[in-house]
């Protein structure tokens, strides 16, 4: 297990409730042992990468599922601040949006997203996607690890 027997660290950047439980649930039930972490918006996930206020003790994510459409900065103002910041720049971003728009998918990938994945609509498909995810970045992906 390349998170050398530690549970994975995800934060998931997610607005719509009923997303963040699907989430929860695949992520539950999959293979990989995990700490969900969930941000509500933009401003809530760079303070948590950040360490700042009641994040002063988060851990840094192995991963981030960053949603685009959130409120007060939308997930592609966010991604641009982590890609930009020298001590988060390294931290893998999956886009897990509803939008299925080109546009978004080649501005994603601009701003240096890792991964761009659009959400299913049905329930047995979105666990299918969310445990994919999980299998990809956590079973077969090497991870850059902090030297803190």
């Amino acid at each position: 297990m390349p998170m050398s027997g530690r549970p994975a660290e995800i934060l998931l950047v997610e607005d719509n409730p009923g997303d963040v439980r699907l989430i929860q649930e695949a992520l539950k039930d999959g293979k990989i042992l995990n700490n969900l972490h969930v941000a509500g918006d933009g401003e809530q996930a760079l303070a948590f990468l950040r360490r700042q206020g009641p994040h002063a003790h988060a851990p840094t994510p192995d991963l981030v599922l960053l949603d685009l459409n959130l409120p007060r900065k939308n997930g592609r103002e966010t991604l641009v601040e982590i890609k930009n910041d020298p001590t988060l720049a390294t931290v893998p971003i999956v886009i897990l949006t509803s939008s299925q728009e080109d546009a978004d998918t080649l501005a994603s990938y601009q701003l240096r997203a890792n991964c761009y994945i659009s959400k299913p609509v049905e329930f047995e498909q979105f666990v299918k996607v969310v445990h994919s995810v999980e299998d990809f970045w956590f079973s077969i992906v090497r991870l850059p690890q902090e030297t803190t």
